[in-house]
């Protein structure tokens, strides 16, 4: 029996193209010093395109739910996929990050013949997989997906902020801003703070002594 090729985040770029399914994947939330990682992963109907997408950071958060419901519409399939808190502390934030993203294409309703990533880096994946810098701003499939992980991303904060409104999680989406950084001195770090951050260790250090 032959054993299945897999193809590994230090493959160089594709010297070739391949037919069929292509699917972007992009991710939200790699900076910040809580909450989940999330990843997205979108085939996009070339008969049925989209206007306006564009990399998630360019957009209002009103553009960016638009779209997100164009995105829903009209891709021939989605899926959003996270590494939690717990996976970010214990394998450090580059590998939860190709988890999320590797659970994002394993979660397509349709397998795609070649995954399209934004940045440099690949998760494992048994596709056909090429790493495209600053591929949000040039691949429409790669915009998509950096709109749907930012979308539910800045959602996970909403729901957040209503529970620890102390925070300012609604403001901040949990970047390490002033504010942010403030309330973790205050008030101490929540069950939903990376410990692995140094801002954030620092604070539970500080506490246990």
């Amino acid at each position: 029996m032959r054993s299945k090729k897999i193809w590994h985040a230090e493959q160089a770029p594709l010297p070739w193209d391949v037919p069929g399914l292509v699917a972007g994947v992009d991710e939200a939330g790699r900076g910040p010093l809580a909450g989940p990682v999330v990843a997205a992963a979108v085939i996009l109907d070339e008969l049925n395109p989209i206007k306006g997408l564009a990399d998630s950071k360019t957009l209002t958060a009103r553009q960016r739910e638009h779209l997100r419901d164009q995105i829903h519409a009209r891709a021939l399939c989605f899926s959003v996929a996270q590494a939690s808190v717990e996976e970010i502390d214990r394998l450090n934030i580059l590998q939860a990050t190709l988890l999320a993203m590797r659970r994002a294409v394993l979660g397509l309703r349709l397998k795609p013949n070649k995954v399209l990533v934004d940045g440099n880096r690949l998760p494992t994946l048994d596709i056909m997989a090429e790493a495209v810098v600053q591929g949000d701003r040039t691949v429409p499939a790669i915009s998509a997906a950096s709109i749907l992980a930012k979308v539910a991303r800045d959602r996970w904060c909403l729901e957040i902020d209503a529970e620890y409104p102390a925070y300012g999680f609604a403001a901040h989406k949990g970047y390490g801003t002033v504010q942010h950084l403030q309330a973790l001195q205050l008030h101490g770090a929540t069950p939903w703070h990376r410990r692995s951050f140094s801002p954030v260790a620092k604070v539970l250090l500080r506490d246990l002594a």
